[in-house]
């Protein structure tokens, strides 16, 4: 039996709920056209108005409760809803417009849904695509085992490189002492460190392994394959750190911004009702 997800949902349900928001809010929008024209301000502007700030509180609302939920079947429908909900709440928004836009608080609110809507969209993705690619990158492993890890490598190659030539014994300590994982958020979003110095050391040890002697060759290729490992670590801690921030970054926008379109919304109500 093939499980569900939040696009087929209860059978596609929010899906088809803005399916027919949609459609009636364009039947009315062609069928019935105000004497003074399509505007926010027209009877028909007041009805989508009206069913728009409702949707927003709606589901601002839902986005609260969803965090009280438990199973992931709740978790699917909240992100179902606000999927097909959200794409039937520009359609609304707009229609109710008018498609007319200016420099004022009513457009301000508009822009804000956009961001919002825009935002959210993205965090569903994140959602549905970066929980599987980090259960793919740690497996059995988790990030403290991981730096753990990169710690005893760090010390079984300094160990090594002691007893090589100084080129060697450079390359791995600058490696060692430079490179970093997840300092700073934009190193964190980015999954990598520019210039990598275990990657460049990884580079310039296959090349200095040409000139050794005998009795260098064996201590030298336990270095690099310490390197070498060294560096598959850290790539998946920077991933595994990559995927967290992701996840969690877009909230730093959609949450303020929700907030920011829901002081605007009632400013363009106020401004409505009592101002125009």
């Amino acid at each position: 039996m093939q499980r569900s997800n939040i696009f087929d949902y209860k059978h596609y349900f929010y899906f088809k709920i803005a399916v027919v928001v949609i459609l009636l809010a364009f039947a009315a929008y062609l069928i019935f056209e105000p004497t003074v024209g399509h505007y926010g301000g027209s009877w028909l502007g007041y009805v989508l108005g009206t069913l728009s700030a409702i949707m927003v509180l709606w589901m601002a609302w839902y986005g609260v409760r969803k965090r009280r939920y438990r199973g992931s079947g709740a978790t699917q429908g909240w992100l179902s809803a606000h999927i097909y909900l959200g794409t039937a709440l520009t359609v609304l928004v707009t229609l109710h417009s008018g498609f007319h836009f200016g420099l004022n608080v009513h457009t301000l609110a508009y822009g804000l849904l956009l961001v919002v809507v825009i935002s959210g969209f993205f965090g569903n993705y994140t959602y549905m695509i970066y929980p599987r690619q980090m259960t793919e990158n740690m497996g059995e492993d988790n990030l403290d085992g991981l730096l753990l890890r990169i710690a005893e490598a760090d010390k079984l190659a300094r160990q090594i490189a002691l007893i090589m030539p100084d080129n060697i014994n450079n390359t791995v300590a600058r490696a060692c002492s430079e490179t970093s994982i997840g300092i700073g958020l934009l190193e964190q979003l980015r999954g990598y460190q520019p210039n990598c110095p275990t990657a460049l050391a990884v580079e310039q040890l296959t090349l200095m392994g040409n000139d050794l002697s005998t009795e260098q060759r064996k201590p030298y290729r336990e270095l690099y394959s310490i390197m070498v490992r060294r560096q598959s670590l850290v790539k998946r801690a920077r991933q595994d750190l990559m995927y967290r921030s992701r996840l969690g970054f877009w909230l730093y926008f959609h949450v303020p911004f929700t907030i920011a379109l829901l002081m605007a919304m009632i400013a363009h109500i106020v401004a409505v009702f009592f101002y125009w």
